[in-house]
């Protein structure tokens, strides 16, 4: 079972860890002042009210008269201030919640206690609620600001982040001349950097291999390309048989192989350019099908003008025929609509890996294609469409994939010129 996934942008997250922390703070800074301030008020009121005790006690003495509001042996005096009265201590107690009673308590000799109680002021409950407002005022404003804080912190690293992953995903397309750490810039430096090195490091490795690869391998099909081509030419020299016609094929898939493969190598070095002509893409492959796949069905629902190359097209157009033949099952459908063309067989469909992942070479899709061409079809039609500034796609007709497989190829608006670039205004259109 996949687990439900929160997904969130790290500027958000910054602000709400910020923002906790300084909550978290705030709450318990609150408290400790709140409970300090409660403490000191009330200290401050057991004195007063002991001071005003002493003062009527001496007043005692000499008038034998409880003044100030204070009780000879008061009935409702609290046990502990009795006991110790008893003991001979003066002694002071708060008493009760919300706002208590303060009481203050003197002997005054064989047994008699001297004592007085008040309310807690109103003038200091007062005071302790508008600290209480205070606080609470100070403590949304923390909040408010660190999340402003984290907002403009995260921000910062957020787009960052975007323009490092922006230049990435061009590296990814093929722009290898993007570098990750100017993309991403800035006068501080921070762990953005030094994964922006990173990956700017990991491209320029991953181009090195890539381009000794093509280079081998542009090399080894080019040397191969002169003994293959006699090859050919003496086994057409062979007389007629069986085993004549054996070595014929075998030579010739040989030729056709290392064609496709020199035909890769220069796919890969991005140097070819397309040489473009306006045409009406629905007769193009109206003239084109029939020579190559003379069971193919075409339907031309709408005519459009390209400008194209016909040979690189020529080129995507057989080999998806090919493909749907060789590994399809008829009827082969071709349908032009505009400047989109599709290739539809009745086959098991294409395999999950390309759809997934595209074309590889030298991979020929499920075990029951095993043997049938080396999986350079689609990956030539694939590069020669990038070319053009083309886009190719595949995908499975049905929803469980069991109506065939169809290649869809669409071709741009504005196609590239023999300068790689597009053309700001596009071709004129023929009715």
């Amino acid at each position: 079972m996949r687990r439900l996934a929160l997904r969130t942008g790290i500027r958000w997250k910054i602000s709400i860890a910020i923002a906790a922390v300084g909550a978290l703070i705030a709450v318990a800074l609150s408290l400790v002042v709140h409970n300090a301030a409660r403490v000191s008020m009330l200290d401050n009121a057991r004195e007063s009210q002991l001071a005003q005790t002493l003062f009527a006690e001496r007043l005692y003495d000499t008038t034998k008269e409880a003044k100030f509001g204070t009780k000879i042996n008061d009935p409702a005096l609290p046990h502990e201030l009795r006991e110790k009265a008893k003991q001979g201590r003066r002694a002071t107690l708060v008493q009760g919640g919300g706002v208590p009673d303060v009481w203050a308590a003197v002997p005054l000799g064989n047994g008699t206690v001297l004592s007085s109680h008040s309310k807690f002021a109103e003038r200091s409950t007062t005071i302790m609620k508008d600290l209480d407002r205070a606080l609470i005022i100070g403590s949304a404003a923390v909040v408010v600001g660190g999340s402003a804080l984290g907002v403009l912190i995260g921000g910062q690293i957020s787009r960052r982040l975007r323009k490092a992953a922006a230049a990435a995903g061009r590296v990814a397309q093929g722009q290898t001349d993007v570098r990750v750490g100017t993309a991403v810039g800035g006068v501080v430096r921070d762990e953005t950097d030094e994964l922006a090195r990173a990956v700017d490091a990991l491209t320029d490795a991953l181009g090195e291999r890539i381009e000794a690869e093509r280079r081998v391998t542009a090399d080894i099909a080019h040397e191969l390309r002169t003994p293959v081509t006699g090859l050919v030419t003496a086994a057409e020299l062979l007389p007629p048989g069986r085993p004549s016609e054996l070595v014929r094929d075998r030579a010739q898939a040989m030729r056709t192989l290392v064609e496709d493969v020199l035909e890769v190598a220069r796919l890969d070095s991005a140097s070819e350019r397309a040489e473009l002509q306006e045409i009406a893409l629905g007769e193009f492959v109206q003239r084109r099908v029939p020579t190559m796949d003379p069971g193919a069905d075409v339907e031309v629902v709408r005519e459009s003008w390209v400008n194209t190359d016909p040979r690189r097209l020529e080129r995507i157009l057989g080999n998806l025929l090919a493909n749907a033949r060789g590994h399809g099952g008829a009827p082969i459908e071709v349908k032009v609509e505009g400047r989109v063309l599709r290739i539809r067989d009745h086959g098991p469909g294409f395999p999950d890996a390309l759809l997934h992942e595209g074309p590889s070479r030298f991979r020929t899709g499920t075990s029951d294609r095993a043997g049938q061409g080396h999986g350079l079809g689609l990956t030539i039609a694939a590069g020669q469409a990038k070319v053009l500034g083309a886009r190719l796609t595949f995908r499975n007709a049905g929803a469980d994939g069991a109506g065939g497989a169809v290649a869809v190829l669409w071709l741009p608006e504005h196609a590239p010129t023999t300068t790689g670039s597009f053309p700001i205004v596009g071709p004129p259109q023929k009715p």
